[in-house]
């Protein structure tokens, strides 16, 4: 019996174009034009399904080079990490990237490796692209803003692209601010709180923005609570920068009831790694806080105690930043919490709440 349904069947020597994928489905192409290329003209969803159709039998792929053109942007928003392995920014990147998917546009991930230099020729190429936007989320240096990078940003922004910044300090760019120093400071006094009074500090290198502002509210936050001044080593946001640290801070003598406050959760891992090679208790004779809540804080033994950074919705705040007119950021969702677990045991019989709201700026 034979089917009473015919199947069209198109057979397409070489690139697939528009005027093929119109042909196929039927349609002006115009109408094709707008149904695959986003374009503010609503086309009947009959029409749409076809042409969409049309472009998938056909295997079509649209030019973003010529869409970048016709338009002054492309469908691409620019990601600049620091570490792609640092969970931090794999967290950040992830609420990039739901933005993105609902937005129909495509992600394009570059890592700075913190390196100023590469962070201007990673910002070049990328101009090529001509994204919608570009976010920066590596560290900012309180050196201030190189004069190449603000030129390659004032470049791309004069052809469309929108910049986002996590931290102020970069010119021209719309800025997410997250009150590290606030954080830091409730984490500090939660700690007096539980009966710590003398603290370990390890630091990324004097001049970065985020550890700067971590190391100076936990410092204030400790001393004014009623502890010590922290004893502070320097060295990178990696977690072998935090063994290393604490290596040398274990080298020159920690006493027991001491806590290590890891400017990011990852170096606290890293010091919770040292710990255990030179024989000493996490969480007992020694303990341990860190920054960010990344999930591995809170699989580790003893789990992390903490200051909980909301990184997802951080980057889908700096996606909608990037591609909203009228954004204004929504503070209430950027809030800090401090969060108590086992690595901090409290070492008096007072037990304050294992969650604390830093305080809002």
């Amino acid at each position: 019996m034979t089917d009473p349904t015919p199947i069209r069947r198109t057979v397409t020597l070489g690139a697939v174009t528009l005027d093929d994928v119109a042909r196929e489905a039927g349609v002006s192409l115009a109408t094709a034009s707008r149904a695959l290329n986003g374009s503010t003209r609503k086309v009947a969803d009959s029409y749409r399904e076809r042409v969409e159709a049309a472009a998938a039998r056909l295997g079509y792929t649209a030019n973003l080079s010529a869409q970048a053109t016709a338009r002054g942007t492309s469908a691409i928003i620019a990601l600049l990490v620091a570490d792609i392995a640092d969970p931090y920014f794999g967290l950040i990147a992830a609420g990039v990237a739901r933005g993105a998917d609902e937005a129909g546009l495509v992600v394009t991930v570059a890592i700075t490796e913190r390196d100023p230099a590469r962070e201007v020729r990673l910002v070049r190429a990328l101009r090529g692209q001509r994204p919608r936007g570009l976010i920066l989320a590596a560290s900012r240096n309180t050196a201030g803003e190189d004069a190449g990078l603000a030129r390659e940003l004032e470049q791309l922004s004069a052809t469309g692209g929108r910049v986002v910044a996590l931290g102020a300090g970069v010119t021209g760019a719309r800025s997410l601010i997250l009150d590290n120093r606030a954080g830091a400071e409730a984490l500090a006094t939660a700690l007096v709180e539980r009966g710590y009074r003398r603290a370990v500090v390890l630091a990324a290198a004097e001049g970065t923005i985020t550890s700067d502002a971590r190391l100076d509210g936990f410092a204030n936050g400790f001393v004014t609570a009623g502890g010590d001044e922290p004893r502070v080593y320097r060295g990178r946001f990696t977690r072998e920068s935090g063994h290393e640290m604490m290596t040398r801070a274990l080298a020159d003598g920690i006493e027991p009831g001491t806590v290590v406050f890891g400017i990011s959760d990852v170096v606290a891992i890293g010091a919770m790694s040292a710990l255990r090679s030179a024989g000493r208790a996490p969480g007992e004779d020694i303990a341990l806080a860190g920054f960010d809540d990344i999930p591995t804080g809170r699989d580790v033994t003893p789990a992390l105690t903490t200051v909980r950074v909301p990184l997802e919705e951080v980057g889908y705040q700096a996606f909608r930043a990037a591609i909203d007119p009228e954004w204004t950021p929504n503070d209430d969702t950027l809030r800090l919490e401090v969060l108590v677990r086992a690595s901090t045991p409290a070492l008096t019989s007072a037990e304050p709440s294992p969650a604390v709201a830093a305080p809002h700026a």
